[in-house]
């Protein structure tokens, strides 16, 4: 039991960051995120919550609420990434005037855009709940 606990404090861990990141970046860099960027994070956020929550008393239910929110933020940041690689047509870019969605210039890591770490985090998230809820099913 005590590695499926392991699967899940790690899964926070990822969110967590996720999230202090983005608040970084947000507040401290001062740049200010695009309209997809709003929404990943609307899915992110929760998540550092409801696991951290989970985490404390090993509770199998936190992965079940935290899974809609990495399922959608992870089609959501997958969409973002293929905006910025210029694979989706201009005619689909949803954000307005502003900060735009598809001309990131932010680049983490060497050159690793902001849209890719957050598909990164999701997909992490994601694999890690999905695992633990398998090993926490028998």
């Amino acid at each position: 039991m005590k590695t499926s606990w392991n699967l899940l404090l790690l899964a926070w861990m990822v969110a967590t960051l996720a999230t202090l990141g983005a608040l970084f970046i947000g507040e401290v860099m001062l740049i200010p995120p695009c309209n997809l960027c709003w929404y990943q994070r609307i899915f992110m956020f929760p998540m550092a919550i409801i696991l951290g929550l989970a985490c404390f008393d090993n509770d199998r239910r936190g992965a079940i609420y935290a899974m809609p929110f990495a399922v959608a933020g992870s089609a959501l940041a997958m969409y973002h990434c293929l905006l910025v690689a210029g694979l989706i047509p201009k005619g689909w870019i949803p954000c307005g005037p502003g900060v735009s969605c598809a001309n990131q210039k932010l680049e983490i890591l060497n050159g690793i855009q902001i849209p890719w770490l957050s598909l990164i985090a999701f997909l992490a998230v994601l694999s890690l709940l999905t695992i633990y809820l398998r090993k926490t099913s028998k």
